[in-house]
């Protein structure tokens, strides 16, 4: 029989860059880069939003970066939805 060498440590090391998959809640006001909304959408996040204030401005730090990446941005209501490149917004029942 071959041997198996599996390094446990590097295969946990690589666990956090796995994506996460998940519908993150939070509030674009300003007080959060816009670095960690695109690393959130990178991790397979998808994003809703509260808009608190002119949504061009809020949202101009990070906008580009997730249309670059295949990513889509919609304004809904009073919210910012940010999926990542492999999460479409259906937009049919609107």
């Amino acid at each position: 029989m071959a041997d198996f060498d599996l390094d446990l440590r590097e295969a946990e090391a690589q666990l956090d860059d796995m994506p996460s998959d998940e519908v993150v809640l939070g509030v674009l006001n300003g007080e959060t880069e816009g670095t960690e909304w695109v690393q959130a959408v990178t991790q397979g996040n998808v994003l809703v939003l509260a808009i608190e204030g002119d949504l061009n401005e809020l949202a101009a730090g990070f906008a580009r970066d997730i249309k670059e990446m295949g990513g889509e941005l919609m304004h809904f209501r009073e919210f910012l939805i940010v999926t990542p490149p492999e999460t479409a917004i259906n937009t049919d029942r609107l």
